[in-house]
């Protein structure tokens, strides 16, 4: 079954249920040393899943849930291992999308999601996307719309002494910081494993390349010279400004809108049948911070063979 978030679609389980939790695995060809995410219907739920909650986690659910904000503390006894790829850590999350909820608190449990997409893939953010990428690999599919953050949680392990962001997503650092009162370290990698820390993730079929914001034109260009079918995710700076490629998507000037936008623009450009994404990193501020961190996952090394 997949289902609508505010971040992307997920493509759920019964956490409790190890043999639901393989299927996941099995469905997205994702390792599973991979840990997957539980969602909960609501904060007051949280010491029934995890172990030893510190102060400050329990600051940010108050603070960011529901909300795309995921947490990272000591697995509970209802948590298999199979959904924590082995770890004695558990990521959890209360999603901030009316259908989620309503099927939580009918079910009455947690639910593993990662995204319902193939494994380092471009994550879904319709129901269309699902479907056309998944087919009947999922029973079901609940159509909530559009994905209104569009990039996947903020992860913050709060197992330690001071937390630390294992991945920027749909709440930005600054307001974590803002609310904890101290600086916040973000990690490229981290002891624990967590979602989205692969060196390849968030992929399209298209090699993507990043490059300064005034060298696309010219990088595109070239490539589209030397016999690439080029897509261009052109600044916004750059909007008036005619580009020889393949195709052509402005980005928005709204950090909000960009990455609420980023996962369809990759989508439409694979569509398009381009071999190569010339783009660049936004400044890497509020939601840019996410932005930045997925496309540099989307043009990481590729395995082969």
């Amino acid at each position: 079954m997949a289902l609508p978030t505010e971040t992307v679609y997920g493509l759920g389980a019964n956490a409790e249920d190890p043999a639901a939790v393989s299927r996941i695995f099995q469905v997205k060809g994702r390792p599973p040393s991979h840990p997957l995410i539980v969602h909960l219907g609501g904060a007051e739920h949280l010491d029934d899943w995890v172990e030893d909650v510190p102060a400050t986690a329990r600051l940010l659910a108050e603070r960011f849930w529901p909300g795309p904000l995921t947490l990272v503390l000591r697995r509970g006894r209802r948590v298999p291992l199979e959904a924590t790829g082995g770890l004695e850590t558990v990521a959890v999350r209360v999603p901030d999308h009316p259908v989620a909820l309503a099927l939580l608190a009918a079910f009455g449990g947690g639910v593993t999601a990662p995204s319902a997409n193939r494994f380092g893939q471009v994550s879904p953010t319709t129901a269309h996307h699902v479907r056309a990428e998944l087919g009947d690999a999922v029973d079901f599919v609940l159509d909530g719309g559009p994905c209104e953050v569009g990039v996947e949680s903020t992860i913050v392990d709060a197992t330690g002494d001071a937390p630390s962001i294992l991945r920027p997503g749909g709440v930005t650092r600054e307001d974590l910081e803002t609310v904890l009162g101290c600086p916040l370290a973000v990690h490229s990698t981290s002891r624990v494993r967590v979602p989205g820390q692969h060196p390849s993730h968030y992929a399209p079929r298209a090699r993507v390349v990043l490059v300064e914001p005034e060298k696309v034109i010219g990088e595109a260009e070239l490539a589209q010279e030397l016999g690439h079918q080029v897509g261009v995710l052109l600044p916004p700076s750059f909007a008036n400004t005619p580009v020889k490629a393949h195709a052509v998507v402005v980005v928005p000037g709204s950090p909000a809108a960009y990455a609420r936008g980023l996962y369809g623009f990759l989508r439409e450009l694979d569509q398009q049948r381009c071999d190569l994404i010339v783009a660049s990193l936004p400044v890497e501020e509020g939601l840019g911070l996410a932005i930045a961190n997925r496309l540099r996952r989307a043009a990481g090394p590729r395995l082969t063979g």
